[in-house]
């Protein structure tokens, strides 16, 4: 079952690019050394999401947080790039504490306990 829009959101996928660039608030659900629910891999980052979006999922937008060592519940950093799964409908945003910077290598090693399982080019 498709999880419905929040609030007065309108039913409307989110267009992943449209973050590139741009300062956005997450919300932190896995925190950096949680466990995931289902399949009991540890999160080495910040996971969370951008509240208040769809994806093509039906769940909110994901984001990834780079470049911060500790557990978090909220961040607001930018977005650097996107890491498009080519074989799943999940685009998932990269972001960093301003003025940070990952190369596409960089991110494809920190994002890899998760994005082993997905074909995926990185966006910018």
């Amino acid at each position: 079952m498709e999880k419905q829009p929040t609030s007065n959101m309108e039913n409307k996928i989110t267009n992943s690019a449209e973050y590139l660039g741009k300062t956005v608030a997450i919300k932190i659900d896995r925190q950096l050394g949680s466990k995931h629910p289902k399949h009991g891999f540890v999160y080495e980052l910040n996971y969370g999401f951008v509240p208040d979006t769809i994806s093509p999922d039906g769940e909110e937008l994901d984001a990834y947080l780079l470049g911060v060592d500790t557990p978090v519940e909220t961040f607001t950093g930018e977005c650097i790039a996107i890491i498009h799964r080519t074989n799943d409908d999940d685009d998932k945003l990269i972001v960093v504490p301003e003025g940070n910077v990952f190369s596409d290598e960089e991110i494809r090693t920190m994002t890899n306990f998760q994005e082993q399982f997905f074909k995926s080019e990185i966006v910018r």
